[in-house]
Parts: C-alpha cells; sequence; structure tokens
C-alpha cells in the first residue's frame, strides 16, 4: 500500500459549493507515487539504529545521565517532544528571543482569533482580515505578513502549511481555539526548525492527554452577530495507554451587512489521541493523532471605496453575495519515543497532511480587476442602477488540494552535563490547482443569476510540487555562567511546477519547470547570566527560504540575521518582574514576494515570485510584566509588549506585486508598522478575575514608498481594547465574559485589493466551563 495523492475537487455548482474530498478529478490524472509505508519504516528502523549506535557508544561518558530515565516508572508521562520549549521557565535560557503562552494565559481572553493572541509576543505581526482570524496574516521582524507564507508554522512539531516548500501561502491554519499552548522563536534560537528560517517559528502546541484515570472539559459560550462556540475534550490514562477526544465547532453570522446574501461563517474540528507504551518500563511509547476539519465561510476579497467606508464602513456590495470558501483538512500523524538506558531520547514521526478548498469569489466586475475598477462599478451599481440593467459579475473558482507528508526523528542526549540534538526531515508536498471561472449577471435587485458556467481547469491547470531533506545539529554547552549554543541546518530541495495547459484530462506531457537548491546555515548563540537575576543574549543566523516553483531566476531568500538583549527575572518593590530588550537586524541578500490574490497581485501574474534584492530590517523588542499581591487573596499585574521595526528596500525594480508596486531603493516595506505596543492590566481574586488589554498599531504604508503616506495608501493608527472577567462558581464550574473592542471603534485593516476592508467592531461573548 502506497502513499498516493488522489485527486479531488470541489463542486462549482452555485448553490452549493460544499467540500468533495477523495473524488476523481480530470480523468486521466497521473498517479504520484509518494512515500511508502515499507520506505518509512524502513528510514525509521535505520535511523533509530543509527543514533541508537551512538547512544551505546557513549554509555560510559554517560552514566550519570542513565539515571534520569525519562520515562521509566511513569507510564502516564507521554510523549512530549511535541513542545519546542515546553514552559515559560524554558525561555531564561533560550540565546534568542523566545515566548511561551501557557493555557493560563490563552485562557485569560478566550481567544478563537490567534492574531489577538499574538499582541502579547513582541516582533510579530498581524494583519487582520476577516476579524475572526479564520486565515492569519502573521510576520516576524519584518518578513511581511501575507498568509503566514514567509514564517515556519508548526503543530506539535510538525510542518502545518498545506505545501510549505511548494506553496507556502497558509489558507489552512490550525483552529487556534483549541491550542493548548503557544511557543514563538525568532533569531539564532529557530535554526532547527526549517524550511524558513529568517523571521521565525510558531509552534501550536494540540491538547495532550490527561494523566489522571478520567478527566474532561465543556465550554459553551455564545455572543453578538451570532457568535457561537461548543469545545470539548474527555479523556485519562492508564497504566499503559491513554488517549484524549477533542471537538470544537465555533460560528457567526458575521458583522457586515449585505442584501441578499450571507456573511458568516462555522469550523469544525476533532481532534484524538490515542499513546500506548510498548514495554512495562515505559522506555518504547507508541501515539497516533488524528485531526479532521471542515470550514464554510462567506468571505470575499471585495473591499469598499473610500466614500462609501467613511458613509456605511460595515456595508459588503451585492457583488459579492457568491463568495465563500469551503475547506477540509486531514492529519494522520504517528510518533515513536525510545527513552534509552544512557538516557538519550529518539523521538520519530510519520505525518501526512491532506487539504482541500475551493475559494468562490468574483474577482472581476464589469471586466475589470477589484484593484482596476472594479470596485467602483459595484458600489455605482448598488447605488443607482435602473430597472433593466445587469453588471457582469465573474466569480472564480479557487479549487485546489494540497498534500504534505513525511518523516521526521530527532535524538535528544547529554554528554557530560552538555546537550546535543540531532534531527533529519525527508519530506513531499504538492499543490494542485485546477480551476476555472463562472459568468453572473447582477441584477437591479441585487440578484445574481448564472450567465456561463466554467469548464473545471480552465482557468489554472497545474501541480506544485517539491521534495526535501533536511538534517540539522544543535549543541548546548554550560561553562559556569555561559551557555553557548552553536549549530547549523542543512536543506536539500527539489521544486517543480508541470502546467497541463488546456490538457484538461492530464494526458499528455506537461510542461515542466524544475529547480534543484542546497542551503547549509549555521547559527550560534550565547547568553551570560550576569547575576541571579539579568541574563545577557546575543545570536548569529543565516536566515533562508527556498525559491517557489513559480520564481524564474530561482533565487533563494538568504539574509545574515543578528540580535542581542538583556533578560530579567526577579523581586521589585515587593513583586515579581519580568522585563527583556532585544534588539534585532537582518540583512537581506535577497527577499522573496509572493504574487497572491491575499495580496492584491495581478491575475496574470498569480503563482509568480519576486526577487526584491537586499532588504535592511532592523528594530527593537521589549517585554515586561510585573505581578503585585495586593493582600493575601488579590493579585494586580501588569504587562506590556512593545516592537519598532523599519524596514527597507535597498533596490530600486518593478515588482508586479500589488503591495510592492514600483519599488525604488530606500522605499519601506508595505504593511509593515514602525511601532506596535500591547499593554495589560488584571486583577485576580481566589474566585474571580478582571482583565483589560490596549492593542496599539502604528500607521502602515499599504505600498511601498517614502516620506509622508498618502491618505488612500494608508492604514491609520488605531488602538483597540479587549476586555474579559471570570467568576469560579464552584470547584470545577465558572462562567465567563469576553469583550472585543470594547469602545466599538471602526477601523480600516487593509487596502489589498483596492478597497478598503473593516475590522470587527465590538463583539460581547457570554461563556460557561466545567472541568471533570
Amino acid at each position: 500500500m502506497s502513499f498516493e495523492k488522489r485527486a479531488s475537487s470541489f463542486s462549482n455548482a452555485p448553490a452549493s459549493l460544499s467540500a468533495m474530498p477523495l473524488t476523481a478529478s480530470p480523468q486521466g490524472t497521473r498517479s504520484k507515487a509518494k512515500l511508502s509505508l515499507l520506505t518509512l519504516a524502513v528510514a525509521t528502523a535505520l535511523s533509530a539504529n543509527l543514533f541508537a549506535g551512538n547512544a551505546f557508544a557513549q554509555e560510559s561518558a554517560n552514566e550519570q545521565a542513565s539515571a534520569q530515565q525519562p520515562n521509566q516508572g511513569n507510564n502516564r508521562t507521554g510523549i512530549e517532544r511535541i513542545s519546542i520549549l515546553g514552559s515559560a521557565a524554558a525561555v531564561s535560557e533560550a540565546p534568542g528571543s523566545a515566548y511561551y503562552m501557557s493555557e493560563e494565559e490563552l485562557k485569560e481572553f478566550e481567544y478563537t482569533d490567534i492574531m489577538r493572541a499574538l499582541g502579547n509576543v513582541p516582533g510579530v505581526y498581524v494583519l487582520e482580515e476577516d476579524g475572526y482570524g479564520l486565515r492569519p496574516n502573521i510576520g516576524m521582524r519584518g518578513t511581511g505578513v501575507n498568509r503566514s507564507d514567509k514564517i515556519t508554522v508548526m503543530e506539535d512539531g510538525i510542518l502545518a502549511a498545506p505545501a510549505p516548500y511548494a506553496s507556502p501561502a497558509a489558507y489552512y491554519f490550525p483552529t487556534f481555539a483549541r491550542i493548548e499552548a503557544m511557543e514563538v522563536l525568532k533569531g539564532s534560537s529557530s535554526i532547527q526548525y526549517g524550511p524558513r528560517t529568517t523571521g521565525g517559528v510558531l509552534n501550536l502546541v494540540s491538547r495532550s492527554i490527561p494523566t489522571e484515570d478520567f478527566a474532561g472539559f465543556v465550554d459553551v459560550a455564545a455572543g453578538e452577530d451570532g457568535y457561537g462556540k461548543f469545545h470539548t475534550y474527555m479523556g485519562g490514562s492508564g497504566e499503559r495507554a491513554g488517549g484524549v477526544f477533542e471537538a470544537l465547532r465555533y460560528q457567526a453570522d458575521g458583522f457586515k451587512d449585505m442584501v441578499n446574501g450571507d456573511t458568516g461563517f462555522y469550523r469544525n474540528d476533532i481532534m484524538s489521541k490515542v499513546r500506548v507504551s510498548l514495554d512495562e518500563a515505559g522506555r518504547h511509547q507508541l501515539e497516533f493523532k488524528f485531526k479532521y476539519s471542515d470550514e464554510v465561510s462567506d468571505e470575499t476579497y471585495m473591499g469598499l471605496t473610500d466614500s462609501d467606508y467613511q458613509s456605511s464602513p460595515y456595508a459588503r456590495y451585492a457583488a459579492s453575495q457568491q463568495d465563500e470558501m469551503t475547506t477540509e483538512h486531514t492529519l494522520m500523524q504517528a510518533t515513536h519515543q525510545w527513552a534509552m538506558p544512557t538516557g538519550g531520547v529518539l523521538t520519530s514521526t510519520i505525518y501526512r497532511n491532506e487539504f482541500a478548498r475551493n475559494w468562490y469569489k468574483a474577482d472581476q466586475i464589469g471586466g475589470l480587476s477589484l484593484s482596476g475598477g472594479g470596485l467602483e462599478l459595484a458600489s455605482e451599481f448598488e447605488a443607482n442602477a435602473a430597472a433593466g440593467e445587469t453588471l457582469s459579475v465573474r466569480v472564480k473558482n479557487n479549487n485546489r488540494e494540497y498534500l504534505s507528508q513525511g518523516l521526521q526523528t530527532q535524538y535528544d542526549f547529554a554528554v557530560n552535563g552538555n546537550e546535543y540534538v540531532l534531527g533529519a526531515r525527508y519530506h513531499e508536498d504538492e499543490e494542485d490547482r485546477f480551476q476555472w471561472v463562472d459568468l453572473y449577471d447582477l441584477d437591479a435587485a441585487l440578484n445574481m443569476a448564472l450567465a456561463n458556467a466554467g469548464v473545471p481547469g480552465t482557468d489554472a491547470n497545474r501541480v506544485a510540487s517539491a521534495e526535501a531533506f533536511a538534517a540539522f545539529a544543535k549543541a548546548r554547552m554550560y561553562f559556569d555562567d555561559f551557555t553557548v549554543d552553536f549549530g547549523a541546518r542543512f536543506e536539500d530541495i527539489t521544486v517543480k511546477r508541470e502546467n497541463f495547459g488546456n490538457d484538461l484530462q492530464r494526458l499528455d506531457t506537461p510542461e515542466l519547470r524544475e529547480n534543484s537548491t542546497s542551503a547549509f546555515l549555521p547559527a550560534a548563540g550565547v547568553t551570560y547570566r550576569l547575576n541571579d537575576a539579568w541574563v545577557a543574549l546575543a545570536g548569529v543566523q543565516k536566515g533562508f527560504a527556498p525559491a517557489a516553483p513559480g520564481n524564474n531566476e530561482q533565487e533563494n531568500e538568504e539574509s545574515w540575521n543578528y540580535e542581542a538583549g538583556v533578560r530579567y527575572a526577579g523581586s521589585v518593590a515587593g513583586g515579581d518582574a519580568r522585563f527583556e530588550l532585544i534588539g534585532f537586524y537582518s540583512d537581506y541578500s535577497n527577499m522573496h514576494g509572493n504574487c497572491t490574490a491575499a495580496q492584491g497581485c495581478d491575475l496574470d501574474n498569480i503563482g509568480a515570485q519576486v526577487n526584491a534584492g537586499e532588504v535592511e530590517v532592523g528594530g527593537v523588542e521589549l517585554l515586561g510584566a510585573y505581578t503585585y499581591a495586593l493582600n493575601g487573596s488579590v493579585d494586580l499585574a501588569f504587562d506590556a509588549a512593545y516592537t519598532f521595526t523599519k524596514a527597507e528596500f535597498q533596490n530600486s525594480f518593478n515588482s508586479n506585486i500589488g503591495i510592492w508596486g514600483n519599488v525604488t531603493a530606500g522605499d519601506e516595506v508595505p504593511y509593515q508598522p514602525e511601532q506596535q505596543l500591547r499593554t495589560g492590566v488584571a486583577l485576580k481574586g481566589s474566585l474571580w478575575s478582571l482583565a483589560l488589554n490596549a492593542r496599539y498599531l502604528g500607521e502602515m504604508r499599504t505600498e511601498a514608498g517614502a516620506g509622508t503616506i498618502a491618505a488612500d495608501e494608508k492604514i491609520a493608527v488605531r488602538t483597540i481594547f479587549d476586555m474579559s472577567a471570570r467568576y469560579q462558581i464552584a470547584d470545577n464550574q465558572s462562567v465567563y465574559l469576553t469583550v472585543d473592542n470594547l469602545t466599538d471603534k471602526t477601523y480600516a485593516t487593509t487596502r489589498m485589493h483596492g478597497g478598503v476592508m473593516v475590522g470587527k467592531p465590538r463583539q460581547i461573548n457570554i461563556g460557561y466551563q466545567a472541568s471533570f
């Protein structure tokens, strides 16, 4: 039995754009041989034997480590190598910028939108799009934010993007509401996690298996605009086995107003894990993970003209009434962990992600693109259409399927008190585009009727794929107050694009573009403990991102990244304080820009990748927290995260990307705020808590430029307040209230498609939680 990608498609029926996974795509689509179970099993065995041999060869040098035996006598511990940091305490030893967000911190505001939670982390930038965080746009240290395609996103240490090498734009993102912890690494700390090492790494930790015999949780919430959430999990552990099952659904009717159309969404997500100890001592543990999710969201790229935004900011044009995203995602993952008698731990994982989606959305109005006059036509027609008049609307089936699968293994061990990690990953991924367009007529009553149904595959009929082998070695060595981290990552990548063009049955040999590249990426960092409270740190790292199949020059993204700073953790004026100040500088020899519809790119260039050449990014990250006990039962807590960033192109060029445009050396990178600040204050009693969060975002350019920002190329300064309150009604039950955008501020988020997109207005939610 082999892993084969079974082509599938979404229905183009206008009345029901539902997912139809695992059904036949174009007849004659070739079967692409993928990793077989036998191949993966052999690779796992070989890697285990290799690393085991190294471990036992060092047994005499590691006698003191053998006493640790991580899992012996505690079969309920489980496989814990899914975390990068594992706790907030581990941050103090990281040689670069690191942040660990615990479940307790995540629950404070009960965010279902990861972009609101990431405001706690300095050096991380987010760009709102739909208001609910369904498709996050996340960047780190000036990388850009489009679809999070410039950072490495993982869940439980496994690459989460649908096709992280061949097509990294993350139209799929793990459902944040079910995440147990979040870890962010930037700079030299992130070298062992690729393929994108310039900005940083985001690892989301899923629900762990309870250590109790039986435990569970339920969370039910409701709010404005039809918001609803149901979240539950239950599971437990015995002497030799354990498991957990989790289910989540959340939905909303949406906050925009449109004639003859909906603007809401729903998402379902289920996850299960089973862990088995293969021996009585618990040295060999096997864990299986399965996850399924689907989504239907009535989302669009169609914003508003400036005049319509000023008069009716939450309106949406009727020309977008057919717009809808449908998605389906499955994950299968098996992990084996071997706690060796020598104290080393070998962890190997085989994984397979499948993702299918069709974003059925208007991309031309009256024959014009949205940013090329189409929005103005939609606005004018809706306001002044006379009986009998019609407006042509082109709706595109952005029908795509993705496959991401592979095997990775990691060996952690210690010698003479120093820590070492060796790891390798073989990975394959693929993006299959089989797209078409439908034409509608919008009448004066603002009803849309199908005028011409397109033929599947006639808009885009191509496959981008990648094969990659990566290996890394990392050491952490202790010298009294000095801790030195150093290591390197190696990537060997082959990407190709097969364009079938008009061969809709895919029977003939496609037009082929192929590229292979290798990269050696060193990194080093040092921390020095100045005293019990203060730690100084510094690091340097080679940044890298592989060229995409659509990169005509096949040039990789490369940079040298530097950072230095201090951390403090101790007591101040009778309270507990934490402080961190880090300066960073990234010197790109080449930066990538990806031409996607999400960036307002010209429709003829979708899928292309632009080389911007030299770019310089510099800035400062500041983090602080202080907790003080007001009396025996009430704590007062303050915290803040500030980021200053300056990102400038060093070359002049014509990008053909909407948000970059014609770039002149010295222009600032768009959608990169110079300043952002989040501050929070909370009161916590024995049975209650009250918290207020303020997020300030400085003005942003929507196109590359310098000097004063023109009004129609600017996202204005804004400050958004969120509030939460919780009361414990019993030992295992609580009720909570959350308010997003407390002051109900109206604000613009993007202008990516020539129109203004608006942020979410005030939303009040109430909820009930119980654990058992």
